[in-house]
């Protein structure tokens, strides 16, 4: 059995909404993609008793150790910490999935629904879906109760993220390897406070060679 792709998984987590739901998608994709896909969940990781640096760190860590990442653009505004995720996740040329269950409309951009800034950028697939039309289709078409209509509608959504996944993993890189070392390296000096403590030389080479092996 193939070892599995890591997902960086990016969103909001300050509800227990957001808890809830993030943990509810994680598990139906490691399940949908029967151990293809396996998430890093920052929620199941946070360090609450440390300082707001190492968090950012720790998150930076994972983004940069990940095969792919999958970021929630939802909300009125989009959260902000994804939005800086996501821009190091395509600094580094990682694969992605933008995934939008919130049916509001906004943003500056003619076909997507936030700020032009983070709009079409390469290796990354657009996965934009009316969340609430979803799960009223188990409940009223299908006759479900509201829980198992919300299991339902979940499982229909890791499929989608699923499937973009499956597209976005198999895109060429653009980096070549000497380039995708080169920007572990900025990274590395860019982020401060102590983060090649943990993006080590090491670590980059181990990454490198990870993601050489796999096509990524």
């Amino acid at each position: 059995m193939q070892k599995p792709f890591t997902i960086y998984f990016a969103g909001e987590l300050f509800s227990m909404k957001h808890l809830v739901g993030n943990a509810l998608l994680a598990d139906a994709l490691l399940r949908g993609s029967r151990g293809t896909y396996r998430c890093f969940v920052p929620q199941d990781h946070e360090q609450r008793e440390t300082t707001p640096t190492a968090i950012r760190n720790q998150d930076l860590f994972h983004v940069a150790s990940s095969d792919l990442g999958l970021f929630h653009f939802d909300g009125p505004e989009l959260d902000s910490g994804t939005v800086v995720e996501f821009v190091v996740a395509k600094m580094l040329d990682i694969p992605s999935v933008i995934l939008r269950s919130d049916f509001r409309l906004g943003g500056d951009a003619r076909t997507l629904p936030w700020n032009l800034m983070v709009a079409d950028y390469p290796r990354t697939e657009v996965l934009l879906l009316d969340s609430i039309s979803l799960y009223q289709r188990g409940l009223h078409q299908e006759g479900l109760s509201p829980t198992d209509a919300a299991l339902t509608a979940t499982s229909q959504l890791a499929d989608m993220v699923i499937a973009a996944l499956d597209k976005v993993r198999v895109t060429p890189p653009l980096l070549t390897p000497a380039q995708k070392r080169s920007a572990y390296e900025l990274l590395q000096v860019m982020a401060g406070g102590n983060f090649d403590k943990l993006l080590t030389a090491q670590k980059i080479e181990s990454l490198i060679s990870s993601k050489l092996e796999r096509g990524l």
